[in-house]
């Protein structure tokens, strides 16, 4: 009878281990708190967007701590606005519990793109890394959608969703990227004829090989949405389409509706 409980308790602790805890991930991550966040204002007036806070805990430990979940805990933060206390943040809670570089453009915002190519140092080394924006909040699987780009085996692969945006990204059936979309104005950009392409809006999260530093082109100032679209007359840049919960909090408003969500 004992034998049997034991046998029990061994094969659910099995199951509920292989089936039902995520897969942890070993990789870095490069979160993007450099920007001015002047969608943010007053706030950002005299603060970092990435200290802004939902239900009283600011963007950055909320990200910090999403992707800890996931494994993560080694991380290059690039800072410009207000920095300093960003370093002072960080400074004061231990870095929760995690190895943090930071990757300082204090002379000069470089974007995503130049904020990249600035960061290399911390991330060129061979191995895969994730990027986040520090202004979005959301529940995708991290595991799932870093899977999902190892398998597919592309230098970039960018997370989207079917959602409201005034900018999206168009996709062919194989989700490779093949152009953008200004919903507004109607202005595309293509890398072929649109043959009924989905049209999905990026969600700030991208997973990177760092073959990617010998590819990008620009130097200094630029977005590197701008070089993904020149990459795609190329090379294939996949989508990983997520149904997850995503609220860029880049407006007072969109906190209200981030606390709805995120306790």
């Amino acid at each position: 009878m004992h034998n049997r409980f034991y046998l029990l308790f061994i094969y659910n602790t099995v199951f509920i281990t292989h089936y039902q805890l995520p897969l942890l991930i070993h990789m870095k991550a490069l979160i993007f708190a450099a920007g001015k966040g002047t969608r943010l204002k007053p706030f950002t007036d005299h603060h970092p967007k990435a200290l802004a806070k939902v239900n009283e805990v600011p963007l950055l430990e909320r990200n910090i701590k999403y992707l800890k979940n996931f494994g993560i805990n080694d991380f290059v933060i690039n800072i410009h606005h207000f920095g300093n206390q960003i370093v002072d943040f960080l400074n004061q809670n231990n870095n929760f519990g995690c190895k943090i570089e930071i990757s300082d453009e204090s002379g000069e915002l470089l974007e995503t793109g130049g904020g990249l190519i600035f960061a290399r140092k911390f991330l060129d080394h061979g191995e895969d890394f994730l990027i986040m924006n520090a202004d979005i909040l959301t529940n995708i699987n991290i595991t799932e959608f870093v899977e999902y780009h190892k398998k597919i085996k592309d230098f970039a692969t960018l997370a989207v969703s079917d959602r409201e945006s005034s900018r999206k990204l168009l996709f062919n059936d194989d989700l490779v990227l093949r152009g953008w979309l200004n919903v507004q104005t109607g202005e595309q950009r293509l890398a072929e004829f649109n043959k009924g392409f989905k049209a999905l809006a990026f969600s700030g999260v991208h997973c990177i090989n760092p073959v990617i530093f010998d590819k990008i082109k620009r130097k200094g100032k630029f977005s590197v949405m701008e070089e993904y679209l020149d990459l795609m007359q190329t090379e294939h840049i996949h989508g990983f389409v997520h149904d997850s919960i995503l609220i860029d909090v880049g407006r007072p408003e969109s906190i209200t509706e981030a606390e709805k969500h995120f306790k």
